[in-house]
């Protein structure tokens, strides 16, 4: 059976991964987004299933849009069976859709309806979800509204974190990828239409969002950097000092403080900070320039760099002479 796949990040690459241990498919061309500056060198870097594609001969097509005839003409030569479609990045037109003999199919990591759209296992989190999963739907022209053929549910775990969320979706995933396949070649495939009503959507991440609102509850804000995780970093001000929040979790503790993004509370493992709702007790933290530690180990080192009293902000500030 020949397959194009098409997928970008880490969630992706870690599919087409599992389609190449299968020998029974054949991967005849791979899909991604073209090459991206990132990191502080700002250098082009490819994509992780650009890299994975190329590590097992595959060819890697990079367009910018499949709503050119020519790129489609393009796809439609490799005379693939199924595309199967994860974290993609661009819209398939129903042209594109309607060339593979057994159409395309999409890994999408939440129970569809809810939660359609980019970023769906970083809101459900934010959200304060209870559970998550995986739909494999066949492709429609809209934002992932086709009709759904196999789902499985998980649960999100209190402290579940963006990067434990998405592992575990992954293995999911790759299973029920294999089963529809399956499905679909015996033409046993079940297709259900999604009820719209119920419908959710997940919006792509913007770096704005890791600016900390202390006004937020503290729930909140644990939430938020525990769904970031690697995706972005989560950040606040020390008066001109930005420092990234790594680690933290919303505190049961009730010191009263009329001062939004007040410093409450410092023990020997965390500092507790004031929130629109309770506290936020911080663990780790990077300072500018700096490994990520331990607040134990940045007190141990610099006892007098963070004391009660004192304010974290949304935005620098010059400090007072």
């Amino acid at each position: 059976m020949k397959l194009i796949f098409a997928g970008t990040p880490p969630f992706a690459a870690d599919h087409l991964a599992g389609l190449l241990r299968q020998t029974n498919y054949e991967v005849v061309a791979v899909y991604t987004q073209p090459d991206r500056r990132s990191g502080r060198g700002k250098k082009t870097s490819a994509s992780p299933v650009k890299s994975l594609a190329q590590a097992h001969g595959i060819s890697v097509m990079q367009p910018t849009s499949l709503k050119d005839i020519e790129q489609q003409a393009l796809l439609k030569a490799f005379g693939a069976d199924l595309m199967v479609v994860a974290a993609y990045g661009l819209i398939l037109p129903q042209a594109v859709l309607d060339l593979p003999r057994l159409g395309c199919i999409n890994i999408h990591a939440s129970l569809l309806p809810y939660w359609r759209g980019a970023a769906p296992i970083e809101r459900a989190i934010i959200a304060g979800d209870n559970e998550s999963g995986v739909t494999i739907m066949q492709m429609a022209a809209g934002l992932d509204t086709g009709d759904m053929l196999l789902k499985q549910r998980c649960p999100i775990d209190p402290l579940e974190t963006g990067d434990s969320l998405r592992k575990k979706l992954t293995a999911i995933g790759i299973n029920l990828l294999h089963q529809t396949i399956d499905d679909l070649l015996s033409h046993t495939a079940v297709h259900t239409a999604q009820d719209d009503t119920k419908s959710s959507y997940a919006n792509k991440i913007d770096k704005t969002e890791g600016c900390i609102n202390w006004n937020s509850s503290a729930e909140m804000i644990d939430r938020t950097i525990r769904a970031f995780t690697s995706a972005i970093p989560c950040f606040t001000f020390l008066q001109d000092q930005r420092l990234r929040i790594v680690c933290a979790q919303a505190s049961e503790a009730t010191i009263a403080s009329p001062n939004i993004g007040e410093i409450v509370a410092i023990d020997k493992n965390s500092i507790s900070v004031q929130c629109g709702a309770g506290q936020l007790r911080i663990h780790e933290l990077q300072m500018p320039s700096s490994n990520v530690m331990s607040v134990s180990a940045l007190l141990n080192g610099r006892p007098n760099y963070l004391n009660i009293g004192d304010h974290f902000s949304d935005a620098a500030t010059v400090a007072d002479h």
